[in-house]
């Protein structure tokens, strides 16, 4: 997209899109919802058809907006937020295996599951207790007039994002020019958030986001992927897909030289954290921007927040853990401007460390390979060696006790040499000389203490 990477160009889309007005029609909506019953249009199997608020034209073209399939055999699909359920009979009608939520238990749905004869599971959920551990995952997540109701809207997208394999669905109302009149909104990330019932008089209306705003929620939320894919009515239709277009550059994506937590420099993860991973790659083929840059890990494409050169043919990028990955070790690649994925590194999330024992061999002078002491003239580093350390021990989660003061390690080899692997840490500047007991940690494990001469 050149210079301007993160400009988003939407005026095209936005403009006609209606007269200049306040949120009036919502209270219309909720008059008219109060009179007929039903939120939904529906055409039952004799043709007959019942008449709620949103017509079965306006539904029609709402999810005619997003590429999916006529044909959903073999596909499991998730309605958040399903209401009377238009849209989950949709996909049921297609062929998907479908489950339908919402935070109350909607009489209308039940009663138009009866007369259609449908199989769709319908389960009460508050959407951010929606996880692959309740839920499972899905192939299609319809995420169609939710966001708006909902206090913590970049959580909730983050939730979609962890239940989605292959793409979401994300329909939300958006504030517009026309609802601001010259402040621009149409092309600023903004959003608005309303304390009580300002929009429309609804007190479960929370936030009104500007379409570069939704699109760059979406984004952060972890998805590889996000596109604009029209306004209509009142709503933008964004489509949100967990990996990146298929190979586009016969090419080898780079050699990633180090990946890491952002923050402790630890190879451990957790998936209830917002986690993010911090790759160094070797890269000799031009400059980069974010946009060219594509990482994965398990397999999701996430975008990544930062991208620079750090030395010679070296380069940085900063990318969120993307949300839903299974517990266990995870590949981490990188692909460059649609290449394949590079060689791979390895992280571990959810991992915590084994409890079985772990063993001090030795401790030696860091500089002078003396065992047992430490000569401050030479240096402040320690250097021991310890058996039995599982493959996640990192420089995080492993530390070295000195007369009952804990120290960072600085250094962890990555694999074990003759049984044990080496670590380093440093003494606290300045040192006292004199006798030391050092004793290794690492969760509820301790090794015993040795004895180190400090001179």
């Amino acid at each position: 997209m050149g210079p301007a990477e993160d400009a988003v160009s939407v005026p095209f889309i936005l403009k006609n899109m209606g007269q200049p007005g306040s949120f009036d029609y919502v209270r219309t909506w909720d008059r008219e919802r109060t009179e007929r019953g039903w939120w939904h249009s529906f055409e039952l199997p004799d043709g007959e058809q019942i008449i709620g608020v949103c017509g079965l034209e306006s539904l029609r073209d709402r999810i005619g907006q997003f590429p999916i399939a006529q044909d959903l055999r073999g596909k499991r699909v998730l309605d958040i937020g399903a209401w009377d359920g238009w849209f989950s009979f949709e996909m049921e009608r297609r062929g998907a295996d479908v489950l339908a939520v919402d935070n109350w238990d909607n009489p209308r749905f039940h009663e138009m599951r009866s007369i259609l004869k449908s199989r769709v599971e319908y389960r009460q959920f508050d959407v951010y207790d929606l996880t692959p551990e309740r839920v499972g995952r899905f192939d299609i997540v319809l995420f169609m007039g939710v966001l708006y109701h909902l206090k913590h809207p970049l959580l909730a997208l983050e939730r979609v994002c962890a239940l989605a394999t292959e793409f979401a669905a994300v329909d939300s109302f958006v504030l517009r020019d026309d609802h601001r009149p010259n402040e621009l909104v149409d092309n600023r990330p903004i959003m608005e958030f309303y304390e009580n019932d300002e929009f429309g008089g609804q007190t479960d209306n929370w936030v009104g986001p500007s379409v570069p705003c939704l699109l760059a929620m979406c984004r952060t939320a972890g998805f590889a992927r996000v596109e604009l894919l029209n306004v209509i009515e009142k709503s933008a239709c964004v489509a949100c897909y967990r990996h990146w277009e298929a190979l586009t550059a016969d090419a080898d994506g780079p050699e990633i030289l180090r990946a890491v937590h952002n923050i402790n420099h630890g190879i451990n993860f957790n998936s209830y954290h917002d986690d993010y991973v911090s790759a160094w790659f070797r890269w000799s083929g031009g400059p980069l921007i974010r946009d060219d840059v594509q990482p994965e890990v398990g397999g999701f494409g996430v975008r990544p927040i930062h991208v620079a050169p750090v030395g010679d043919d070296q380069w940085q990028a900063n990318f969120k853990l993307p949300p839903g990955l299974a517990a266990g070790w995870q590949a981490v690649t990188i692909r460059i401007r649609g290449s394949r994925p590079g060689p791979t590194q390895k992280i571990a999330l959810d991992l915590p460390p084994l409890a079985s024992p772990i063993r001090l061999r030795s401790v030696v002078d860091g500089k002078t390979w003396m065992p047992g002491q430490i000569d401050l003239k030479q240096g402040l580093v320690i250097s021991l060696w310890v058996e039995g350390l599982p493959a996640n021990a990192d420089t995080n989660n492993l530390h070295v006790l000195i007369n009952g003061r804990r120290l960072a390690v600085t250094y962890l080899e990555a694999e074990e040499k003759d049984g044990a692997r080496q670590l380093n840490v440093e003494l606290p500047d300045p040192a006292e000389p004199g006798e030391a007991s050092v004793l290794v940690e690492l969760g509820t494990q301790r090794t015993e203490a040795k004895a180190l001469r400090i001179i």
